[in-house]
Order: structure tokens, then C-alpha cells, then sequence
């Protein structure tokens, strides 16, 4: 018999029941726990069907994906101990219902409630039904949950965004979560997104609005159930768990890394001096699986709702400006394939220089493309690519302008207080990462799993950007030339020129 070291002990045996599964978060932390935490009894996962497929063989998909590749190859036996029902965060108790309910509240030892809406530029009235009402749905069925010893609830590390110092506690809001669960449910969404700037202030957005009742709602409950909030900051690639670089969608820096390096993006608002609020996804799903482990330590219940902010030490946050730099450098090392332009984007304080080079570099050519694309017969999709772009690089440049100044004593106590071999293990302490590394693994992360670019186009690509770089100088003179001599024409310089020359001459 294998001897287990106090977390995997601590898991044995028990029953985990997660929402959100199939999000980035949630298939790591599905693979995680089927990995080190492989006595554990069964994991439940609930998922829609999609595209008309049954969740079973959803399931059978997302265990073919690269991720759990170690699973299959050292514990292939571990996937058995996954049961699959289809549920739905935004049904009553979770669309789950007769034998499937009856099977979830009478084994489930420990929740993971991961499953929210992480559009940022969303309507209120999906954030509230998602994030809000599907957090009271999830809280309603883990009511009934006879050996119920966890409920972990996911949030965000900026839904507080008001706060100058962000502490581990929850904080106040004048919005009940009840008053916008009734004005969402009654009010049409018309008129409900044309009162939702005024509602949202101070926040810049539905999602960390949503996020903030859902904390109120879930330590309403504190009195009566075992329940804990982890907030991760910007979750960004793997460093190492399941596969170093593994991401699986284009949120956050991911999303700008790779559009930079395709030349789409071609500028950010960002204050370049501001330290970065990433967590790397392993990091946070390992502190996630101690969370539960971590609050079974304390002998008396406290008065206050266990709160974890989940971010990396403050001697490593590396500034924006360094994130950027580095970036682009490795992203011409290693760049994409076929990309739109020459990658040569830059960052930006100025609104001013911001916007021009948006009109100039990002808009204009997009409909340049696009009006081609309609000559030629075929399908336009560059303005569409835009607007998306233009919307995710709005949202996103709320976290990249301002200062955040998060507290995770509640986090760091909890390597503090574990074994050396749950350490290992379980890693949330990222003080000998490399970080260059780190970044390097990051941008082929997203170039293989994103953008399903193998690493053997890397010489191919490396020729085409050498021709794009040729093809942006040259175009870039002319532009230059031509505004130059227009300019000339503009002001009559031409004319003096020849003036000058003729009398030179004479």
C-alpha cells in the first residue's frame, strides 16, 4: 500500500461534486484531483449537452484532450471514477433530478462550484442568472447534502474593485443579491440593460458585479453550511500541471499574446510600470484542493467566512511593461503561423496615440480586408475579428490601469502549515519559477493548444515572418513618403524646392 501523504489522505475516500468542469479551470482541476488525489472515491461532474452530444460522450471527448494524457498513459483507471450527469447551473436544483440528485446529496463530501459566465462585456441579466442565481441554485442542492464537509465557491480576486487594499473578508455592497435575483427575473432585458451602467458603479463590468452579490449570497449561508470563497487573480497558462504552457481559451494576456504575435492587435492602453495580477492555472487549482484540506485544520469554527486570495508573492509580479517586452520578443522567436500583419504592436498610456493607432493599424486595414474579401467573393469576417478584439482589449485594460493591492496571508498560510511532500505535490509557492521560461512556455502553450499550430511549423513560420517584416518596411515607406510629399504639395514646399534649384543652378 502506497502511503499517503496528508492531503491525499484527507481526500480518500470522499466524493467531490464539481460545477463548471468543463471551463479552463475545471477540466485542470478534474485532472489534478484524478492524479494526486487518486483515492478518493468518485468525482461527479455535471454538463449540457452540446451540439446535440449526450454528456457521456462529451466526457469521452475531454478525456482525449492533451491534458489527460498522464491520466491515460500512469492511472487510466481513475477515469472510471468519474460519473457524469447533465445538469445545467441555470435549472433549479441544477437540472439534476429522481436517481442523479438522490446519488449527489447522499455521497458528496466536498463541492467545487466553478461554473460562471466570464463574459466581461455580458448583459446583466445572463451574469446574474449564471454567476448569481446559478451560485444559489448550487448552494440549494448542496443544502441537502448529508455529509457535506466543504463548499468552496470560485470568485474573482477583482471583484472588489472599490477597495484601494483588498483583504481576505467579504465586503459590503448597498445591492442585496435577492433585490437583483427579482429585478432580473421581472424587469425585460431592454430596460434592464438600459439601467445596467448606473446599476454596475463602481464596477467596471457584469462579471465582477455578479461575482461580488454571489460572495454576499454564499456568506449569507456561512452560519449554517461549510462554506469557503477562493478568489484567483488573472488565471493564466500552466507552469508545469498537466503540460507546461496548457491553455485552452484566449482570455485575458493569452488573448493579447496571441493576437500581438498574429499582428492583429497592433496597440494596448496598459500603464507599462503596474505590477501584472496573474496566477497560473495549476497554481490556483492546487490551492484549490488545499482550501478544503486547509479549513479541516481548524479546531473551532471561526467568526468570520474563510476567504483565500489566490495570487503569486508579491516579488513575483513582474510589470506590465515587462510581460509586454518579453512577449514580443519570444513572440517573434517563436511566432505564429500565417498571421495578419508584421507583429509590431506597442503599449500605451495615451488614449490619444491609442485611438490613432487603432483607426490607422486595426481598423482601416480590417475593412481594407474585408472589401477585398467581398470583390473576391468571398466571406467577410476581418471587422467581425475587430469588434470582438476592440471589446476584449476595452475590458481588459480596466485590470491593466490600475494598481491592485491584494492581502493573501489566509493563502500563504496554507504553505506554511502543510507537509514538504504535499509541497511537491501540490505546488502553489512560485518563488523558482523561471519567469522568462514561464513566458516562453506560455506563448507556445497558446500557439499549440489555442491556435493547434504543431511546433514543426515553427521554420515555416519563421521564413513568412521574415517576409512580413520586409513587406511592413515597405509599406510603411511609401506611407511615410506619400504623406510627406502630400504634405509638401500641402504647404507649396515642391515648389520652393524648384525654386531653390533654379536659382542654384543660375
Amino acid at each position: 500500500m502506497v502511503d499517503l501523504s496528508p492531503v491525499q489522505e484527507f481526500y480518500k475516500d470522499k466524493t467531490v461534486f464539481i460545477t463548471g468542469a468543463s471551463g479552463f479551470m475545471g477540466k485542470v482541476l478534474l485532472e489534478k484531483l484524478l492524479y494526486s488525489c487518486h483515492s478518493l472515491k468518485e468525482v461527479i461532474i455535471i454538463c449540457r449537452p452540446k451540439r446535440g452530444k449526450a454528456p457521456e460522450s462529451r466526457l469521452e471527448e475531454m478525456f482525449k484532450l492533451p491534458i489527460f494524457q498522464r491520466i491515460r498513459d500512469e492511472r487510466p483507471e481513475m477515469l472510471k471514477k468519474v460519473t457524469i450527469y447533465q445538469g445545467d447551473v441555470t435549472y433549479d436544483l441544477l437540472g439534476l433530478s429522481g436517481d442523479s440528485l438522490k446519488h449527489v446529496v447522499d455521497n458528496t463530501n466536498i463541492v467545487f462550484h466553478m461554473a460562471a459566465t466570464l463574459k466581461l462585456e455580458g448583459n446583466l441579466r445572463d451574469a446574474i442568472d449564471m454567476n448569481l442565481l446559478g451560485t444559489q441554485r448550487a448552494l440549494n442542492v448542496a443544502k441537502q447534502m448529508k455529509q457535506l464537509e466543504a463548499f468552496v465557491h470560485l470568485s474573482t480576486a477583482f471583484c472588489n474593485c472599490d477597495q484601494e487594499v483588498m483583504y481576505e473578508k467579504v465586503y459590503e455592497f448597498p445591492h442585496k443579491p435577492e433585490d437583483l435575483m427579482r429585478l432580473a427575473e421581472w424587469m425585460d432585458v431592454k430596460t434592464l440593460d438600459a439601467i445596467t451602467p448606473d446599476l454596475l458603479k463602481p464596477h467596471p463590468n457584469t462579471y465582477t458585479y455578479s461575482k461580488r452579490l454571489a460572495e454576499i449570497l454564499v456568506r449569507d449561508h456561512y452560519e449554517t453550511m461549510p462554506v469557503i470563497i477562493a478568489r484567483p487573480s488573472i488565471v493564466t497558462p500552466a507552469v508545469a500541471e498537466p503540460l507546461p504552457g496548457w491553455v485552452d481559451n484566449m482570455n485575458g494576456p493569452t488573448g493579447v499574446l496571441i493576437g500581438a504575435g498574429k499582428g492583429v492587435i497592433r496597440s494596448m492602453i496598459c500603464n507599462g510600470e503596474l505590477k501584472s495580477e496573474v496566477v497560473p492555472v495549476d497554481i490556483a487549482v492546487n490551492g484549490l484542493i488545499l482550501i478544503p484540506y486547509h479549513n479541516s485544520l481548524t479546531k473551532q469554527k471561526s467568526a468570520q467566512l474563510p476567504v483565500y486570495n489566490i495570487t503569486v508573492e508579491d516579488a513575483k509580479k513582474r510589470t506590465w511593461k515587462w510581460v509586454m517586452d518579453v512577449g514580443r520578443e519570444l513572440g517573434l522567436a517563436y511566432p505564429f503561423e500565417v498571421g495578419l500583419w508584421y507583429p509590431d504592436g506597442n503599449m500605451t498610456s495615451s488614449k490619444l496615440y491609442h485611438t490613432f493607432c487603432v483607426i490607422m493599424f486595426m481598423w482601416l486595414p480590417a475593412y481594407c480586408i474585408d472589401l477585398l474579401l467581398t470583390i473576391f467573393g468571398q466571406r467577410r469576417f476581418m471587422v467581425r475579428v475587430q469588434t470582438k478584439i476592440s471589446v476584449g482589449l476595452e475590458v481588459l485594460q480596466f485590470f491593466t490601469t490600475r494598481n491592485w493591492d491584494f492581502k493573501s496571508s489566509h493563502f500563504q498560510q496554507i504553505y506554511q502549515e502543510i507537509s514538504e511532500e504535499d509541497r511537491k505535490n501540490f505546488k502553489i509557492n512560485t518563488n523558482d519559477v523561471d519567469d522568462y521560461e514561464y513566458m516562453k512556455m506560455s506563448i507556445l502553450g497558446g500557439r499549440q493548444y489555442v491556435m493547434k499550430e504543431p511546433l514543426t511549423s515553427l521554420p515555416k513560420s519563421r521564413i513568412q515572418l521574415r517576409f512580413m517584416y520586409v513587406l511592413d518596411r515597405i509599406c510603411k515607406t511609401l506611407i511615410i513618403g506619400g504623406l510627406i510629399y502630400w504634405i509638401s504639395l500641402r504647404l507649396g514646399l515642391d515648389d520652393l524646392v524648384h525654386h531653390a534649384l533654379n536659382s542654384t543652378k543660375h
